[in-house]
């Protein structure tokens, strides 16, 4: 009895260490906000990441370098009087998509390196503006100057705050890096032209659609207060234009009202609030609402029609965010999911019919109503509003199993 206690035990020991190995983590790799929290000289550029929504994503990206500026350097940015959208591209412009903790700026090869930056990542950087030349000088001394700074000198590592290695380093130096371009004042919401951003980035056929259509107008009238556009490249809307043809006229303005949310969000924001989520289309009992959706390090969009997912953002300028989809939204409301047709019910036997001949071995059984050679035209496999649930179920159980079986074997001992 003694030993099957202990063999008991041991098992338990065993399948709780399993369980926590196979479980996955959900901690973050790094956060920025806690990371500066610690050190009040830096509380106002920390402050301005959260604001200007930088801070998560800095969080979301892996491999970086942030160069935070003490509370004097951040009094002379903020003595510009910048917009929020000025102050963000400032700030984008200190945060190196690169690697650098104080042994590497030290041992950079050939004494200088150019670094891309998260302000010319978001395609709003003109030029050469967007990289920072780091330069290795005389007395162990490093030099940060933007490139299109004319290689003067504009800031210098002051000390290294926190580095987790090759992940994410942070970094101070002496003031804020200056930037004409970055400073520049982000146009106003009146001075936007939704219609030729999207048709100068891809979404052309979309952009031409919408200006010929009231929902146009339903657009602007929410651009002020914040927009989010959703919409489809052009080779997607090109294929989907005979659909789009065959609805009333209510409905062409509904799908494309269907596009937009009446709110701004980055790409983080969306990646941290899954669910579902209202559109322009909105109203009252006429829902059409999708369901936003992590996908890996991507976004997708699900309707019980169709799941499309974000390939490039176009623009990303509060209040204003346009991202491209790789494929038309269809709101059930417009459009039915192809369901498979039901089969005939077989007629009753007849009362003086002969029983069937019984066989030496079974027929071959009838192809499944839901195999491809059955399945209907179409787009069938983006008519399927939950298409990964029985993955996730399949490898839950298959864990199940696992614990289970190792729970057994040790209590047979």
């Amino acid at each position: 009895m003694q030993l099957r206690l202990t063999a008991a035990a041991s098992a338990a020991v065993v399948i709780l260490s399993l369980s926590l190995f196979l479980l996955p983590s959900t901690v973050d790799a790094h956060n920025i906000t806690r990371i500066l929290a610690k050190y009040p000289e830096l509380s106002t550029f920390n402050h301005y990441l959260t604001v200007t929504q930088l801070a998560p994503e800095i969080n979301r990206r892996e491999t970086i370098t942030v160069c935070a500026v003490d509370n004097a350097g951040m009094g002379d940015l903020l003595a510009k009087r910048l917009t929020i959208g000025g102050i963000r591209n400032v700030l984008s412009l200190h945060v190196l998509l690169d690697y650098f903790d104080a042994k590497k700026l030290h041992q950079i090869t050939d004494g200088t390196a150019l670094a891309a930056t998260m302000f010319q990542a978001t395609g709003s950087a003109p030029g050469s503006s967007g990289f920072v030349n780091i330069t290795e000088l005389k007395g162990g001394k490093v030099g940060f100057s933007p490139e299109e700074n004319g290689g003067v000198i504009s800031a210098y590592f002051v000390k290294s705050i926190e580095a987790i290695p090759y992940n994410i380093s942070v970094i101070q130096i002496s003031t804020i890096l200056p930037s004409p371009e970055a400073e520049a004042p982000a146009p106003e919401p009146s001075q936007m032209n939704l219609t030729a951003l999207m048709s100068a980035r891809g979404c052309k056929v979309f952009a031409e659609t919408l200006l010929a259509n009231p929902a146009e107008q339903t657009y602007e009238s929410n651009l002020e207060s914040g927009l989010t556009v959703f919409c489809p490249g052009d080779d997607a809307m090109k294929s989907f234009i005979p659909k789009f043809k065959n609805l009333t006229a209510a409905g062409k303005q509904s799908l494309l009202e269907y596009h937009a949310t009446p709110i701004y969000q980055t790409l983080s924001g969306l990646r941290s609030n899954n669910g579902l989520t209202n559109t322009l289309a909105t109203d009252g009992a006429e829902k059409y609402d999708f369901t936003v959706q992590n996908d890996g390090t991507g976004v997708t969009i699900k309707t019980k029609i169709v799941t499309a997912k974000i390939v490039k953002t176009l623009v990303d300028v509060n209040p204003l965010a346009i991202y491209q989809l790789d494929k038309v939204l269809m709101p059930p409301e417009l459009f039915k999911a192809a369901v498979s047709p039901t089969p005939a019910p077989a007629p009753a036997p007849e009362a003086n019919a002969k029983p069937p001949k019984k066989h030496k071995s079974p027929p071959a059984p009838d192809a499944p109503s839901d195999s491809p050679a059955d399945a209907p035209d179409g787009d069938v496999a983006d008519q399927t509003a939950n298409g990964g649930g029985g993955a996730a179920r399949f490898t839950g159980g298959r864990f199940g199993a696992v614990i289970l079986s190792l729970g057994f074997v040790f209590l047979q001992l």
